[in-house]
């Protein structure tokens, strides 16, 4: 009992409902805004920008919790107007409902100073450019006393001994390096927001961190100068631009190529009409559009801008203002994955030799406009959202691929036409050589993926093209090319099953009590997928038709598998949430299988074939499709030119 004892009651008598303090008050309220030293740095930077500051610094001591001072050289505050910037609810940002419902500034809580000075020590020192007698004043928070100061027009707020008067809080602070990280975190997060602003972060008297404002630099490098600065030169070379308008939002940004995501989720950042926020619904798009892409548990990093009308989105939800709420969730999320998932379909191989496929079409008249791409980083370009075919047309193509170019074409799992080729040379096992090239064979150059050289151990494809080296993996490029197909046929506009190919005998098999439960149970979905799958005993399954498309699979592993996975997501969800699993698993086995010997028409088919095709770059499961060393690579490894 003892135990019990110690544990809080409810008390039994009823506690009136009082007033509280005014002071009381100004805790509760600081205590929404202030959590730690980064959230000062937050807000009066916010108040910074929205004053039309083109530098700020912000100064440091004892990772922000002895002092946090932030300089702009913003418009200044009025010497009558500074005790008002003091006093809670007094703002120059809103002025009525209708201001609160479509908030268009970073700064615009009027409670975040006068909270900042319920629990710290507040110094503001302004000069105004139309002030009178041209000099600043400073205002001492505690005491109210105004005092003449000399400084250039601007502001600089001064915030010490954070938490001094409430000693208990100040205990939950973390280390002073643990807090002056969450400073500069704060700080970079705004100097992504406005590349166009020149930031400084000073501790202890020492910098730490500087970002220059851009001096005579295009829009368009200003932002690729910023994120290199901010994030790394490796990370903007990792990226894919993203450029893309659906109805009135705008998205625009970089993301992770899928073969350089990691396991970290720290260099995921979201901006709404210029605000940083944590919002699921854009961190949800994100993933989606990655869902396939992606290997194991590698998390997409990003850097995203979304713009729209600041009266969709309501940005009044939370006393931090991290979080928003969107008037039109569902169409925020379709817009942001369908931007993304374009950018990420255009198979970079096209971007190799500037043009877009085999033909001599510049990038620039098939791609929209992408600010943020520079012939520095070679990019591939997407396709418009409302623009896109579903594949490319190319010419050119040896005569194994002639058939295959059709955006709907149904391949075998080795491309129709080509002729068998005779065994390899004993003395070179693994490798199958290649003959001479024809004489009007097209040059390296003109295909982005080269033209194929030989198959190494049966897995691997070399190809030439006029930047040196290409290594496909077969398996996994050709992969990805039939469960596009599988996907496009699936999601074609008469909803009709995949179209399949009937087996002139069928292929029996001894089935488990739930392989045939299972087919009984999600006989409509089989057939949707081109499956035809019987019972002939309490034991035995028989498949009498497959997908065409996977023709040439292994009837009887590609039959488990699929049942398999219908049995894990459930009849009545596979076709929607676990689609892409469950089509990725039957291309899997309709692709062709590493240890076949393939001749050069069929190679030079399949690199054609990955030229033309979305997301080719990865396979089904997140893994990379070929690899380019080029020619400098090359010679460094032969040392050459030493």
């Amino acid at each position: 009992m003892d135990g019990l004892a110690s544990i809080p009651h409810s008390p039994s008598v009823r506690r009136p409902i009082r007033p509280l303090p005014d002071e009381l008050i100004s805790q509760i309220a600081a205590g929404e805004v202030v959590e730690r030293p980064a959230s000062v740095v937050r807000e009066l930077l916010d108040n910074a920008l929205d004053a039309g500051a083109r530098e700020i610094t912000v100064r440091l001591s004892g990772g922000g919790i002895r002092l946090v001072a932030v300089d702009d050289d913003g418009c200044g505050i009025a010497r009558a107007e500074l005790p008002l910037a003091l006093q809670r609810h007094a703002t120059s940002k809103i002025g009525d409902l209708q201001d609160l419902e479509a908030v268009a500034t970073m700064g615009f809580r009027g409670e975040a100073l006068a909270a900042i000075a319920s629990v710290a020590e507040v110094t503001l020192t302004s000069r105004c450019a139309e002030a009178d007698d041209g000099c600043a004043w400073t205002l001492h928070a505690t005491s109210g006393e105004l005092q003449p100061a000399a400084r250039p027009v601007g502001t600089t707020v001064e915030v010490r001994e954070l938490f001094f008067r409430t000693p208990a809080r100040r205990k939950f602070l973390k280390s002073e390096a643990t807090e002056l990280a969450h400073c500069i975190e704060v700080v970079r997060r705004h100097a992504l927001a406005r590349p166009d602003v020149g930031f400084a972060i000073w501790h202890d008297g020492r910098l730490l961190q500087r970002w220059p404002a851009p001096q005579a630099l295009t829009p368009e490098l200003v932002w690729q100068r910023r994120l290199a600065d901010t994030l790394g030169e490796a990370f903007l070379a990792s990226t894919l631009p993203v450029q893309a308008t659906v109805g009135p939002l705008r998205v625009r940004g970089h993301i992770v190529r899928p073969e350089a995501a990691g396991t970290r989720s720290d260099r995921q950042l979201a901006y709404v009409n210029g605000r940083f926020v944590r919002d699921k619904v854009i961190a949800h798009a994100v993933r989606s559009a990655y869902d396939d892409v992606l290997h194991g548990q590698r998390q997409p990093s990003y850097v995203l801008w979304l713009e729209l009308d600041p009266r969709a989105v309501d940005v009044n939800v939370h006393p931090t203002k991290i979080e928003v709420r969107f008037r039109d969730s569902g169409a925020v999320h379709q817009a942001v994955q369908r931007a993304l998932q374009e950018a990420l379909a255009a198979p970079r191989a096209s971007a190799l030799n500037g043009t877009h496929g085999h033909g001599k079409t510049p990038v620039a008249a098939t791609t929209q406009t992408r600010p943020w791409d520079t012939t520095h980083y070679a990019r591939a370009p997407a396709l418009p959202l409302q623009a896109r075919e579903p594949q490319p047309r190319w010419a050119g193509w040896p005569v194994a691929a002639a058939a295959e170019h059709a955006p709907h074409a149904l391949p075998a799992a080795v491309p129709a036409g080509a002729q068998p080729r005779p065994p390899a040379d004993e003395t070179s096992p693994g490798i199958c050589a290649g003959s001479e090239p024809a004489a009007d064979t097209p040059a390296p150059t003109d295909w982005p993926l080269g033209r194929a050289l030989a198959q190494l151990h049966g897995i691997y494809i070399l190809a030439e093209n006029a930047h040196g080296l290409v290594l496909v993996d077969m398996h996994a490029a050709h992969e990805r090319i039939v469960y596009e197909r599988l996907k496009a046929q699936l999601q074609r506009d008469d909803g009709g099953p995949l179209p399949s190919q009937p087996l002139l005998l069928p292929a029996t098999f001894s089935a488990t009590p739930l392989e045939l439960a299972t087919a009984e149970a999600c006989a409509d979905v089989l057939a949707r997928l081109g499956l035809e799958v019987t019972a002939l005993s309490s034991q035995t399954l028989a498949v009498r038709s497959i997908p065409a498309l996977l023709a040439q699979a292994d009837v009887v592993a590609l039959t488990r598998a699929v049942l398999a996975e219908l049995h894990q997501h459930g009849a009545t969800q596979v076709l929607t949430r676990a689609q892409h699993e469950l089509l990725a698993t039957m291309a899997c086995h309709g692709a062709v299988r590493a240890h076949r010997r393939l001749t050069l028409d069929e190679m030079n088919a399949l690199l054609r074939q990955m030229e033309a095709t979305e997301r080719s770059d990865q396979c089904n499961h997140g893994r990379p499709t070929w690899r380019q060393l080029t020619l400098r690579e090359l010679d460094a490894l032969f040392l050459r030119g030493r």
